[in-house]
């Protein structure tokens, strides 16, 4: 499971992006990216950086860091996900973003039982969920067409799982269908490039570790 070494907000800010990291946060105006405000990068000469032209290889660079923080991943752990998108058939930079968002923690996230992915990953480690009336404590477990995710019977009176029941409403992609009553998931299918919002050019990234 990764750690950040460095506030949130500061990561958004590196990036000039919003990443999610930190929840409800991320969409109130508390957030440094929201509003009006300049999206400088982080340091005493931000303001330098932002107006420097990146070169072939930082504006690859600048991608793959991007989508490694979105999911909270270590570099390590990044690269072996997309040498398994390269050896897969299909477009490359498809097959990583489909791997990222099959992993047990962003189902979770996906679903809406979770406020972020750093959250999902908490509450998976703690065994707060089933797939297929299994528990399963591995944030990095890749969740298949057909499988049921499902918060575990042990964990129904909890605070958290309580404040789930009382939500109003969850957000479900198109590849998932979810029971906002039973507090139940089901992977409809793989996500498709249209079904995915995460807002990076994965082909540069592919590129950057063709290099």
């Amino acid at each position: 499971m990764a750690s950040a070494s460095q506030p949130r907000c500061r990561l958004c800010r590196r990036e000039r992006q919003k990443l999610f990291l930190k929840g409800d946060r991320c969409t109130s105006l508390k957030c440094p990216l929201s509003g009006d405000k300049p999206r400088l990068p982080p340091g005493q000469h931000g303001d330098l950086a932002l107006r420097r032209k990146l070169s072939e290889y930082g504006t690859q660079l600048r991608e793959k860091q991007k989508l490694r923080r979105i999911y909270g991943l270590r570099e390590k752990q990044f690269r072996r996900y997309v040498d398994e998108a390269m050896r897969r058939r299909g477009v490359t930079g498809e097959n990583l973003l489909q791997i990222l968002e099959t992993r047990l923690d962003n189902v979770v996230y996906r679903l809406g039982m979770a406020v972020s992915r750093e959250q999902a990953r908490q509450l998976v480690s703690h065994r707060f969920f089933t797939v297929n009336g299994r528990p399963v404590n591995i944030p990095s477990y890749l969740v298949r067409p057909g499988d049921v995710i499902q918060v575990a019977e042990s964990k129904n009176d909890t605070a958290i799982v309580k404040e789930m029941r009382g939500k109003r409403s969850f957000r479900t992609p198109e590849w998932l269908s979810f029971d906002a009553n039973q507090l139940r998931g089901e992977v409809l299918e793989l996500p498709q490039r249209s079904q995915i919002d995460t807002e990076v050019q994965e082909q540069l990234i592919v590129e950057f570790y063709s290099r």
